[in-house]
């Protein structure tokens, strides 16, 4: 059974580490995504604009230099001075034109013509051109009106883009490899990350593997606070196991012990041939059937407090056990107040039984009144039941005794004496206590249930 046990497999989820390697990998290839593209936007519009800071100086000496001659057409009155404008297809190039006069080109063009906007532009403005197929062009364009002249003079400025799109490329590719090694380095380093912060898991693992294997019991080492409080609670649980193996072997050993002596009166009684083997043999069956009552009524309390938590309303129960115990002494004036809404953590046949008992002890016992108050005492940590009576009471000094089993003081009554022992073993079980007292009401007994309150269930 145990090596069937150990080959189970129990079900999951996947791998925590994958899972937190795959988030991280995915964020930061967005971040870095994101973070390459903002760089690229910014690197290549820098550069866009140094390029067309350059085409400015030409276009401003053009400006300065355009004068008009006597037949109205525009020329210079001073020799640019960059070379690249009189080397036909230098990739740099410049034109004049005006609506009615022929367009003034550099030399560079040669035989061709540079398209521009029809616009009038009194500021420049720069755009590109793919007016020549096999070289686009990064043209700069204003319109001015020259002194003694009604035309709209269109100056324009256009420059090869060649060396400007291989400074982008350049930028780019530059970006990719490093955002391509950072991202790897922050994905090793988020798997170095992942594999050292999952060491206090695997150091549980071995904790528990150690506990399979070598006896021990809790979990002692060190770990982070973050783990820490799932350590306490599987130590808790250990503990509990143990409490309940310890419990386990406590019963059982207490009735074999309890069983013992009747079975030896039984034993000795039949050898002899007792002329009263009779009466012996159903006063000691009587007596063993007390003890396997009690027991048993611990190990099913024990039973079910190990399922879990759990929770009753108190006065549900304490009416549904009011209404049995009423039909059955129908002479005794009852009365149920209280909190309705107080729960307990216990299991709702338990909380019946000890009820059950309690109350009918004190119809039995007392004088014809029962009072049972649930949450008498609301500022307590504890919910508490007061059950009182108008009997004779229990002196002081006879409380401790009465929880003994088989402890009696009116043997006048039939019953087993088990009833407050039950009571007393299934309270303890469930953390809470019983105590007695004297009813100021009545002046009877007073009986005192204290039990854990069950936990709000926010």
């Amino acid at each position: 059974m145990e090596a069937a046990a150990r080959n189970v497999t129990a079900p999951h989820t996947g791998s925590l580490s994958r899972r937190m390697m795959l988030i991280a990998a995915v964020w930061i290839v967005v971040l870095l995504s994101f973070g390459g593209v903002a760089l690229d936007r910014v690197l290549t519009n820098q550069l866009r604009s140094e390029f067309d800071s350059r085409m400015l100086i030409p276009l401003n000496a053009m400006l300065r230099s355009a004068d008009l001659d006597p037949f109205g057409d525009v020329y210079f009155n001073s020799i640019l001075g960059d070379q690249n404008y009189l080397e036909p297809g230098s990739g740099s190039y410049w034109q004049i034109s005006g609506e009615g006069h022929q367009p003034y080109p550099s030399r560079s063009l040669w035989d061709d013509r540079l398209e521009v906007r029809d616009v009038i532009a009194a500021e420049p403005i720069f755009y590109d051109s793919d007016q020549f197929p096999d070289e686009p062009l990064r043209m700069v364009q204003r319109t001015i009106q020259l002194p003694g002249s009604d035309v709209q003079w269109q100056f324009v400025v256009a420059q090869s883009r060649a060396s400007l799109d291989e400074q982008r490329a350049t930028v780019r590719g530059t970006l990719i490899w490093a955002f391509a090694i950072l991202g790897i380095g922050l994905f090793l380093i988020t798997a170095a990350q992942t594999w050292y912060g999952l060491g206090p898991l695997r150091r549980i693992r071995s904790a528990i593997v150690r506990m399979r294997t070598t006896g021990t019991n809790r979990v002692t080492e060190p770990l982070p606070l973050e783990v820490q409080p799932m350590v306490e609670e599987l130590n808790a649980l250990l503990a509990h196991s143990e409490r309940q193996a310890e419990e386990a072997r406590t019963h059982a050993g207490n009735l074999a012990h309890a069983l013992k002596t009747p079975l030896t009166v039984l034993n000795n009684a039949a050898h002899a041939h007792a002329p009263d083997l009779d009466e012996t043999v159903l006063r000691e069956a009587d007596t063993m059937q007390r003890h396997v009552d009690h027991h048993l009524a611990r190990a099913r309390a024990v039973g079910r407090r190990a399922t879990g938590l759990s929770r009753t309303v108190a006065m549900e129960s304490a009416e549904g056990v009011e209404r049995a115990v009423s039909r059955l002494y129908q002479h005794v004036r009852f009365a149920l107040t209280g909190s309705r809404t107080s729960e307990v953590a216990m299991e709702r046949q338990d909380l019946d039984e000890l009820l059950g008992n309690l109350i009918e002890n004190a119809a039995k016992y007392g004088g014809g009144s029962v009072f049972v108050t649930i949450d008498a005492e609301p500022g307590r940590d504890e919910c508490v039941i007061w059950i009182e009576d108008d009997g004779m009471g229990i002196p002081e000094k006879d409380r401790g005794a009465i929880f003994g089993r088989g402890a009696r003081l009116d043997t006048g009554k039939p019953g087993t004496g088990l009833g407050l022992a039950i009571v007393r073993d299934v309270a303890e079980i469930y953390g809470g206590t019983v105590d007695l007292g004297e009813s100021e009401d009545l002046g009877g007994l007073l009986v005192k249930l204290i039990l854990p309150r069950a936990p709000s269930a926010g």
